[in-house]
């Protein structure tokens, strides 16, 4: 599948979060909200960093429309503990704004999200990596889950 022509997945995130302030505009964040969620967002974010760092380390691509032009299957660090550490971080940063805004309302741009990039750029991501890494990746796999929790999650 070519995902040269696809939206940037930074770019739904965006759009999530701006969907998220439009739906939780009366909600403003309290004390205890801000941190809370401010603590979930960053720690979110230090998870997709050091993806990334790994990614570069490794001498790999973290460009998320080539990964037919990665050089080696990453599966340290975060990566041990979910395939997509970059997906997860970028969703618990919008689950934090939700957290921080005390919006039920605006975690449905969260679901969004993860359907979106599950279904259209995940699903095509792992088609790449499957012809590119063949059984190692399917090994990959089967040990450790899309997203987190139990493998096939």
């Amino acid at each position: 599948m070519d995902l040269s022509t696809r939206i940037p997945p930074p770019a739904y995130a965006a759009a999530a979060v701006t969907a998220q302030g439009l739906l939780a505009r009366e909600k403003r964040p309290t004390r205890w909200s801000g941190l809370l969620g401010g603590a979930l967002a960053a720690g979110s974010l230090g998870v997709a960093m050091s993806a990334t760092r790994l990614f570069h380390r490794h001498g790999t691509t973290e460009l998320p429309f080539h990964p037919e032009q990665a050089r080696v299957l990453v599966t340290d660090g975060p990566f041990s503990r979910t395939r997509n550490p970059m997906y997860v971080g970028l969703t618990g940063m919008l689950v934090g704004h939700a957290l921080a805004r005390r919006s039920p309302a605006a975690l449905l741009p969260v679901a969004a999200f993860v359907t979106v990039v599950d279904r259209l750029q995940i699903a095509a991501e792992e088609a790449a990596l499957s012809a590119k890494f063949g059984a190692g990746y399917d090994a990959y796999r089967a040990r450790v889950p899309r997203w987190l929790g139990p493998v096939g999650a």
